[in-house]
């Protein structure tokens, strides 16, 4: 299953910005969606997550700045980033797993990421 990401971009500290994730193919279901994000010279790490039924999880670093959010029926998850700070400069990452369709029209179940964006926080 690929997964389309977009909406990164170069913004000063205390901007905003929205990354947008779609996962393609023939879904079925699609359950946990997230961000995550890898500085260089560090781990990737998780941003936020959301279940299927909306419960959501955020690193704390980013409580209160960041906002996740999902459109089930368009297979898509947002990424509301507010108030963006130097140390918010990585590339992002989506990730999503559910099951889909192969083209036997048989249930595959699925792990993938999105190719990256890069998101650029200048003081």
């Amino acid at each position: 299953v690929q997964l389309q990401a977009s909406g990164g971009g170069l913004v000063q500290a205390g901007g905003s910005l929205r990354l947008s994730c779609a996962a393609s193919e023939r879904i079925s279901r699609v359950d946990t969606m997230g961000w995550y994000r890898q500085a260089p010279g560090k781990k990737r790490e998780l941003v936020a997550d959301i279940s299927s039924g909306g419960s959501t999880n955020y690193a704390d670093s980013v409580k209160g700045r960041f906002t996740i959010s999902r459109d089930n029926a368009k297979n898509t998850v947002y990424l509301q980033m507010n108030n963006l700070e130097p140390r918010d400069t990585a590339v992002y990452y989506c990730n999503a797993d559910g099951i889909y369709y192969n083209n036997y029209d048989e249930p595959v179940a699925f792990r993938s990421w999105g190719q990256g964006t890069q998101v650029t926080v200048s003081s």
